[in-house]
C-alpha cells in the first residue's frame, strides 16, 4: 500500500510540534538541538505513517483569550471542588462515565476538547470513538440522568468554545445555526 504524499504545507503544524517537544524534552531549546529536532521530525514524518495535521485556517486569538480565562477559572473552581469532595465525602462520592457526541469530525478539535476538558480536575477522557467523535469521560460527582446531562453540556460548550477559535468556516457556520436555532 502506498502513502500519499503530503505537502509541506499540511506536515509544517506537524514538523513544528515535533521540533517543540524535542526541544521540551531534552530541556533544551538551543538552535543546534532544535535543528537536529527538526531533522529527526522530518525522518519520522516521511518514514513512519502520521495523519497530517488538518488545520481550518483560521484562528481567532479575540475568542482564544477569554476562553483561556474561563478555562483557568474552570481549574481553579474545580479544584476547590475536588477537595472538597475528597475531604467531606471521601469514597464516597459517586462518579460515572458519560458519552458525550461531538459535533466535529476534526481530530485537531476532538484531541483539543479532549485535552481541555481532561485538564480541568474531576474530569478525564478514558475512551474516544474516533468514528462517530465521542468522548467518554469520566466524571467525579455525577449522580443521576441530569448530571450526566450538565457534564456532556459542559462538554459540548468545551467544543463550541474551541470551533469559534479554530474551527472550519463549516464548523463556525453550523454552530452558529445550531446555536441561533
Amino acid at each position: 500500500m502506498t502513502r500519499q504524499r503530503v505537502s509541506l504545507r499540511q506536515e509544517l503544524p506537524l514538523l513544528v510540534w515535533l521540533v517543540i517537544v524535542w526541544g521540551a524534552l531534552w530541556q533544551d531549546f538551543s538552535p543546534g538541538n532544535l535543528l537536529f529536532g527538526a531533522l529527526i521530525a522530518v525522518v519520522v514524518a516521511r518514514l513512519l505513517y502520521l495523519p497530517p495535521v488538518e488545520l481550518g485556517g483560521r484562528f481567532n486569538v479575540l475568542r482564544a483569550i477569554p476562553f483561556a480565562l474561563g478555562f483557568l477559572a474552570k481549574v481553579v473552581a474545580a479544584s476547590f471542588q475536588v477537595l472538597f469532595l475528597a475531604v467531606v465525602r471521601g469514597p464516597r462520592v459517586i462518579s460515572a462515565v458519560v458519552a458525550v457526541p461531538l459535533r466535529s469530525r476534526s481530530d485537531l478539535l476532538v484531541t483539543a476538547t479532549g485535552h481541555v476538558i481532561s485538564l480541568i480536575p474531576g474530569s478525564v477522557v478514558v475512551e474516544v470513538d474516533r468514528s462517530t467523535s465521542t468522548l467518554y469521560i469520566h466524571g467525579i460527582n455525577v449522580r443521576d440522568a441530569d448530571d450526566a446531562d450538565k457534564l456532556r453540556k459542559e462538554v459540548r460548550e468545551t467544543e463550541a468554545g474551541l470551533i469559534r477559535i479554530m474551527g472550519t468556516k463549516a464548523e463556525l457556520s453550523a454552530l452558529n445555526q445550531e446555536v441561533g436555532a
